[in-house]
Order: structure tokens, then C-alpha cells, then sequence
């Protein structure tokens, strides 16, 4: 374990075990492709300011310097977080710095950076890696928010157009892109609602023949998947989900290569330095105390969910989860998922109608108290929506259809309190009443 403690004294600009300036704003990190619970042990541990054990929460949105000379040498780039210098709370932030770094070891990049949403992540990457003109290549099942953003936003804002596609047609894949305009193809891990597992190495191979930077959603799928490991360039985080684990906060993350990052935070080019979703130092606390537990936790979130599909499969019920072997990606997953952790906590019933999907969470929660109905995912609780309605309702009934999502789809972030037995229990009381 890398160990760290604070710079004290003067501004140390001459001292000569100080490595020369250099012009950039974050060092990059060797990419650790180990398990993702030793990269994390293997990362830099910050001490608090007087010994403490947790690292100390710098709440300054503004920093002091001990010579005049130092601020235009760090507005100029010559100094930066790496020699433990910072400017203001919206470049750089010691506590936001120490999550990137976890996030960084987590998915096994480079560097990382932590913003405000897990939209200002997703929509900084791509406006940084697209102009004006560029296109876009995603998949046609993502996140409803994601979508709107590439169906209606780019287009009119940015002028960056998407299409859309089926990432299981890779020939499909390979005729959408277009050659001098397309930069991205962008795709969830797994993706929301529908549980399709992508073939990231595959795509990413497409995609680089071509030119292309694969961006890749891994929000489904912390410590399961690595898609960095198998090949992405960028992989982006609603931290709010899984790694949050508490439903308490919001936050996003951008992972990649350091020299991405570095773009992204120049002064006058640099999509998150000029639009500015920064993290708040208290949030990045609490949500580097959590990461160290993120493995058990998703242990957990995905032996229940395997058990309650297995369960309620067995009941005749449309289960959707790629642990079930007949699931059409299990293998796949299997091939590429990180050992030990299961194959997701997120698991989708199909009840073919809106009504009968409503009726079931209904029962799940007012008559058996199985969880909530609730959007989100990664509570200790589980939480359960119908996706056509809620977390897809910008796509309309084409696309939603397109997507594989029907109009009773159940969503279920299968939560880890209780015992097993005790919730599964409630869920079959619930399951007999229909």
C-alpha cells in the first residue's frame, strides 16, 4: 500500500528531491490490471492532516501560495496536484483528487476525475472528444437520460449526430461507422434496463481499426466487469449507484488515460474545467470511506440476485438476468467478468404489461415490504421500477422497442438487507397474490 502525507512548510520550489515541473496537471498512474479489490488495497492511502487514519476533508474552495511566483507558475501549468499544489476547488481538489485515484485503481486507468453526476460525466467525455459535425456510434439500449442526450441534445446544441445500433450485430456496428466523421462508439457494460452484456473486446477492436475511442458505461457492473482491462479507453460511473451504496448522494466519474483527463481540465479547452460539475470536497469524503466495502457489497447484490432469478424462473416467471445460463450473453459474461463477484445485481421480470408490473411492485411493497418502488440501483434495499415509464420514458415506443423494452418490464436493483431467505419469502408471498 502506497502511503502519503501532506506537503507542509514553504512552497518547496527548489528542494532537490522534487522532480522537475512539468507541463501537465495530473500524473499518470501505471494501470494496475489486477483483481479490483487488490488494486484498491494496492492505491495510494491518504492520511488526515494530523495522523488520522481517514484522509482529512479539504473543504477550501480556494488555496493559498507562500510566493507570488508560484500562482503563475501553477495558472501556467508548471505546477499541479501531482507535486501537491492546487488553484481553486473547480480545477483540483485534494479530497475529489484522492476518489479519482480510488476510481483510477478501481477500473484500472490511469487517472480519473470526479464530477458532480454521472450525466456531467458522460456528456463532458463526449463533448471533449467530439467538434461540431463529429458522429457518434452507441448502442441502441441505453440509460434514457444517455439517449436524450445523443438523440436530442447533441444534435441541436452540439451539432453531433449518433446512430444507434444493435451491439450484438457487429457487421451492423462496423457499416454505422463513418469514416473521417464517427470518434466515438459508446456503450453500457451491461446495459440499462435490458441486461445486454456487450462484447467489449470485440468492439473495441472494431472500434480501434477504424480510429475510433471506445467510451463504455460500467455503472451495472462495478468490480463484475473491467472494461478497461478488456480494452475501452474511457469508462464513465454514475458513482450515486453501486459505489455510492447509500442513496444519499449523486456523482459521476470519467476513467481514462491521463493525458484525456489533462485535456478535459485545460483552461481553455477542457469540457470539465470550463463547465464546471465539480464534486464537493464532503461528498468525495464519504464516498472514498465506501469503496473500500464496494466488493462485498457487490458480492452480495449478485448471489441474491442469482438466487431470487434461479427462484423465480423455477415459478414459471420472464426472468431476465445473465447469470441464468439460458440468459443469451451468460457465457460471454462468464468469459470476461472478474471471478468471484456474480454476474450483476440488477435482474428485470417481464410482466408483459404495464398494469401487471405495477400490480406486482405494488404487493412487493405495500403488502410484503420486499422493497421499494424507486428508481435507481446499488441500495442496500432493493428497489424496483417498470423502466418503460420511468428510467426510458425520453425513448418513445419505437425506440423502446427497438431496445427490447417491453411495456411491463420490471427493473429490480436487488438489495442485501435481511436475510436472504426472510426476503425471498416476501417476494414469493407477493408472486402467489397475483
Amino acid at each position: 500500500m502506497a502511503l502519503a502525507m501532506k506537503r507542509a512548510g514553504g512552497d518547496d520550489l527548489d528542494r532537490d528531491d522534487v522532480m522537475p515541473p512539468a507541463k501537465k496537471t495530473m500524473k499518470p498512474l501505471t494501470p494496475i490490471w489486477e483483481d479490483p479489490v487488490e488494486a484498491l488495497a494496492n492505491a495510494r492511502h491518504e492520511f488526515g492532516e494530523h495522523g488520522g487514519v481517514n484522509m482529512s476533508i479539504e473543504a477550501s474552495a480556494t488555496f493559498t501560495v507562500m510566493e507570488p511566483e508560484t500562482m503563475r507558475r501553477l495558472f501556467s501549468g508548471e505546477l499541479g496536484p501531482d507535486r501537491d499544489f492546487f488553484i481553486y476547488s473547480r480545477h483540483f481538489n485534494p479530497t475529489v483528487l484522492n476518489l479519482g485515484r480510488q476510481m483510477a485503481a478501481l477500473e484500472g486507468t490511469e487517472a480519473a476525475y470526479c464530477t458532480a453526476s454521472g450525466m456531467s460525466a458522460i456528456s463532458s467525455v463526449l463533448m471533449q472528444l467530439c467538434s461540431s459535425g463529429d458522429h457518434v456510434v452507441a448502442s441502441q439500449t441505453l440509460y434514457g437520460g444517455t439517449h436524450a442526450l445523443l438523440t436530442h441534445f447533441f444534435p441541436r446544441a452540439c451539432n453531433i449526430t449518433t446512430s444507434f445500433v444493435d451491439l450484438r450485430d457487429h457487421d451492423t456496428v462496423k457499416a454505422a461507422i463513418v469514416e473521417g466523421r464517427t470518434k466515438v462508439l459508446y456503450f453500457e457494460a451491461v446495459s440499462n434496463p435490458t441486461l445486454t452484456v456487450a462484447n467489449v473486446p470485440e468492439l473495441c477492436r472494431i472500434a480501434h481499426d477504424k480510429g475510433l475511442t471506445v467510451v463504455v458505461d460500467n455503472t451495472f457492473a462495478p468490480m463484475v466487469l473491467s472494461p478497461a482491462r478488456l480494452g475501452a479507453d474511457v469508462v464513465v460511473h454514475s458513482i450515486s449507484k453501486y459505489i455510492s451504496g447509500g442513496a444519499d448522494v449523486i456523482a459521476g466519474a470519467v476513467c481514462g488515460p491521463a493525458s484525456l483527463v489533462n485535456s478535459m481540465m485545460d483552461l481553455h479547452q477542457g469540457a470539465l474545467m470550463l463547465l464546471g460539475p465539480t464534486m464537493n470536497a464532503k461528498v468525495a469524503f464519504e464516498l472514498s470511506e465506501r469503496i473500500p466495502h464496494l466488493g462485498l457489497r457487490m458480492k452480495e447484490h449478485c448471489h441474491r440476485a442469482l438466487v431470487y432469478g434461479t427462484r423465480m424462473k423455477k415459478l414459471g416467471l420472464k426472468v431476465i438476468y445473465p447469470g441464468l445460463e439460458d440468459h443469451p450473453d451468460h457465457t460471454l459474461l462468464k468469459s470476461l467478468a472478474n471471478k468471484e463477484y456474480g454476474y450483476g445485481g440488477i435482474l428485470c421480470v417481464d410482466m408483459e404489461t404495464e398494469e401487471r408490473a405495477n400490480r406486482l411492485m405494488s404487493l412487493l411493497q405495500n403488502c410484503t415490504q420486499f422493497g421499494f418502488m424507486a428508481v435507481s440501483l446499488g441500495y442496500h434495499e432493493t428497489l424496483m421500477s417498470c423502466s418503460g415509464s420511468s428510467t426510458s420514458s425520453e425513448m418513445n415506443a419505437e425506440e423502446k422497442a427497438l431496445a427490447g423494452i417491453s411495456p411491463g418490464l420490471v427493473r429490480m436493483s436487488i438489495g442485501y438487507s435481511g436475510t436472504l431467505e426472510q426476503r425471498w419469502n416476501q417476494l414469493e408471498k407477493a408472486l402467489s397474490r397475483l
